[in-house]
């Protein structure tokens, strides 16, 4: 069995770990909240109170899962001393549009294989080890990734060097998460004009206006239950800061980016932020 080292074991993370320790000895770090490492320690992940405590374990792969490109950079910077160079690093963190980049640039000055691999879905498809992977890295470093991507990915795809794969995640959340917005405002509006939401969901399911984020949102929302879409409305503003900043010279979709933008900035500074962004249907002005 490899080693496997995971740091972010949060909302997507927890269920990749999960995944992983089915093959593989996992390794997590210690972190403020304890309910997901706990949960993983009782089923056979070992936890490690810092980065020091790296190199005694012979890491044959490192996964990085956190918040943004800050927070990641920081945690490069303090691990790429403890990696042996032969330790396998795989980032499953959103980045904006330099930072895979920097990423890896600060593990090549140390000489280890920095790969990018965003993911697509939600805790929900992570916890059942069905993601989508999109991986950018070396060629040849391709399916030593997928020997451990595999344990939470239903399918990786190659979209070439890092700064490709990260544009192509960018890219791919500027679809998913305008469908949602646009699957919130629907909700919203039919409760204003006093339509019948399930009719007009299964109307909507009958033609293009279907998709993974009204599947996510309706049965639930239909019942009053709003969360059905498992993505923080301060993590939704913090993406489309990202996508608008990378299409910023696509003038439509720019646009179409700052105004999806600002919907969750007003949300976030009228105390929203934690909620999920499904949960803004039941809020009356955001």
């Amino acid at each position: 069995m490899s080693n496997v080292g995971f740091i972010g074991v949060g909302y997507m993370g927890y269920g990749m770990a999960k995944n992983l320790l089915k093959k593989h000895n996992v390794y997590i770090f210690a972190h403020k909240n304890r309910k997901p490492i706990n949960k993983l320690k009782k089923i056979g992940a070992k936890e490690l109170k810092s980065y020091n405590e790296i190199k005694k374990q012979k890491l044959d792969c490192l996964m990085i899962c956190v918040t943004n490109t800050p927070v990641a950079l920081n945690v490069a910077k303090k691990i790429k001393q403890e990696l042996d160079s032969k330790t396998l690093v795989i980032d499953l963190t959103t980045h904006n549009k330099n930072g895979a980049l920097k990423m890896d640039k600060i593990f090549k000055s140390k000489k280890i294989s920095y790969n990018f691999c965003g993911v697509m879905g939600g805790p929900v498809q992570s916890e059942q080890g069905i993601l989508g992977g999109i991986y950018g890295g070396k060629k040849s470093n391709f399916l030593k990734c997928k020997k451990y991507l595999n344990s939470f990915c239903k399918s990786v795809f190659n979209f070439g060097d890092v700064s490709k794969a990260s544009s192509a995640k960018l890219l791919s959340n500027f679809l998913s998460l305008m469908t949602t917005t646009s699957v919130i405002e629907f909700f919203k509006s039919a409760k204003k004009l006093d339509i019948n939401i399930k009719l007009l969901c299964d109307v909507a399911r009958l033609g293009s206006g279907n998709s993974g984020a009204l599947d996510r949102i309706a049965d639930k929302a239909i019942k009053g239950n709003y969360k059905g879409y498992v993505f923080s409305v301060d993590n939704t503003y913090k993406d489309l800061n990202y996508i608008n900043d990378l299409v910023s010279d696509l003038p439509n979709a720019n646009k179409l980016s700052k105004i999806a933008k600002s919907f969750y900035k007003q949300a976030s500074k009228k105390g929203f932020g934690n909620l999920l962004v499904s949960e803004l249907i039941d809020k009356e002005k955001y």
